[in-house]
């Protein structure tokens, strides 16, 4: 079974590019170093519950967008040498250091998968 790591942000509107330049490195990277596969989403229908939501989760505001990705790792293990890896490579520096989104808001996390189909 495959090991998979979630992430939800809010990011800026006016960042949507930025972030798009940023993805598409990082999962340049990512597969470089292991991984099975990298997605990223734009939210499209995501609305502001009133108790629970993917907005309320990030705090998102007003201009802001809520992208909701995945990483696919063969087992926990797989996933940590391949952080390991990419953590280190000097090509996410610069993204790293100046994110286009508040990353103090970004929700994550490491799911080991008990059912997988197609």
């Amino acid at each position: 079974m495959s090991y998979v790591d979630g992430f939800v942000v809010a990011v800026p509107k006016d960042n949507i590019d930025a972030y798009k330049s940023m993805a598409k490195l990082a999962g340049e990277v990512w597969m470089e170093h292991g991984a099975r596969a990298y997605v990223e989403c734009i939210g499209d229908d995501v609305p502001y519950g009133e108790l629970t939501s993917f907005p309320r989760a990030v705090q998102a505001k007003e201009n802001e967008i809520v992208v909701f990705s995945w990483i696919v790792y063969g087992s926990r293990e797989d996933r940590d040498a391949i952080n390991g890896k990419v953590m280190a490579d000097p090509r996410l520096k610069d993204f790293m250091n100046d994110a286009p989104f508040d990353g103090k808001r970004m929700i994550y996390g490491g799911f080991q998968s008990f059912m997988e189909l197609g």
